[in-house]
């Protein structure tokens, strides 16, 4: 766990992870070729994706 902590692997994981996702649900090209238009395609996108994670998450409370 130590060399995890020491070389970021924990966050580079979890990047990877996001990018993969992002790829599988969006695609792997953008569409525009201008960097206004891709700048939003991508801004909704991940829009799209960060509402399917809330969505998708489990609503926990603690029992004491």
């Amino acid at each position: 766990m130590g060399w995890q902590k020491a070389s970021g692997y924990n966050q580079r994981s979890r990047v990877e992870t996001a990018i993969g996702r992002y790829k599988q649900l969006i695609g792997d090209g953008l569409r525009f070729r201008k960097d206004g238009r891709r700048a939003t395609e991508v801004g909704v996108a991940v829009h799209v994706l960060n509402q399917m994670q809330e969505l998708g998450r489990p609503i926990s409370v603690r029992i004491k």
